[in-house]
């Protein structure tokens, strides 16, 4: 199956989706260790993957909106059409069911988007935001649902969602295979990354932006962090001068 290698992945490269997958992780590790002490019972941030489905693929940006506002982030996505092959294999618990046939036929339809989206409880609160299975049952029972709003019966209902921790994982690395499933952490852990790398640097940077007090300061910041990021190589004299005798060196034999 040449799924991970397909030419028809046409959105965001695997550089971008690194630095979405480390920008979104560093907020989401801030924002769990300042909130720890609010829940005893700790927090848990989970990925899930998500599929907007081919019938409702012209309304992804409505679609990612909402989730958005729900408080989920977008860790990574892309566009992709599924050969039958494809299909068949993320779908094959399902191999033999009656139902089967028909669902490659319409998940092959056309394109789909595929997201890894991370929350709180990303698992359950995604499966709770798209509703029933059943469009036409989530339009009496959770019309404000995804697939209330964007389906249209039991097939064609919009989105996917995983439906458990394993799922999840299997169906991340079926379509992002160099995504890192790994538990981001929590607690004492969290607290502990934040402390051994991020908040000396940071504080460093929040009182020189104090005493700046530039024009444009979320920018002035970001710029200062990068600056100041203890982890960034760096080339001592020795290396540069050697680096530019070599090039020098081999300018020379080229023009010889």
């Amino acid at each position: 199956m040449e799924l991970y290698a397909s030419k028809s992945f046409d959105s965001d490269n695997d550089q971008t989706n690194r630095q979405r997958q480390s920008g979104v992780e560093d907020t989401l590790r801030s924002d769990q260790s300042s909130r720890m002490n609010s829940n005893k019972h700790g927090i848990f941030v989970e990925r899930t993957l998500a599929l907007i489905k081919p019938d409702a693929v012209n309304k992804a940006d409505e679609i990612e909106t909402i989730l958005l506002n729900h408080g989920f982030a977008v860790l990574q996505k892309r566009r992709i059409t599924l050969t039958a092959e494809q299909c068949s294999d993320f779908y094959s618990e399902h191999y033999g069911k009656k139902f089967f046939p028909s669902l490659v036929a319409f998940m092959t339809s056309g394109p789909i988007v595929a997201m890894v989206l991370v929350k709180e409880n990303g698992i359950q609160q995604w499966r709770q935001l798209i509703g029933p299975t059943n469009s036409i049952v989530a339009k009496e029972t959770h019309p404000d649902s995804i697939r209330a709003l964007f389906g249209t019966n039991e097939q064609k209902n919009a989105v996917h969602g995983s439906d458990s921790a394993v799922s999840a994982e299997r169906e991340i690395r079926f379509f992002f295979p160099n995504c890192i499933v790994e538990p981001i952490p929590v607690g004492q852990p969290a607290k502990d990354y934040l402390e051994q790398n991020v908040n000396k640097t940071l504080i460093k940077a929040l009182t020189a932006l104090c005493k700046e007090k530039p024009q444009d300061p979320i920018l002035w910041l970001a710029d200062k962090l990068m600056e100041m990021n203890p982890y960034k190589p760096k080339l001592s004299q020795v290396e540069i001068s050697s680096s530019v005798d070599d090039r020098q060196v081999s300018s020379y034999e080229n023009t010889r």
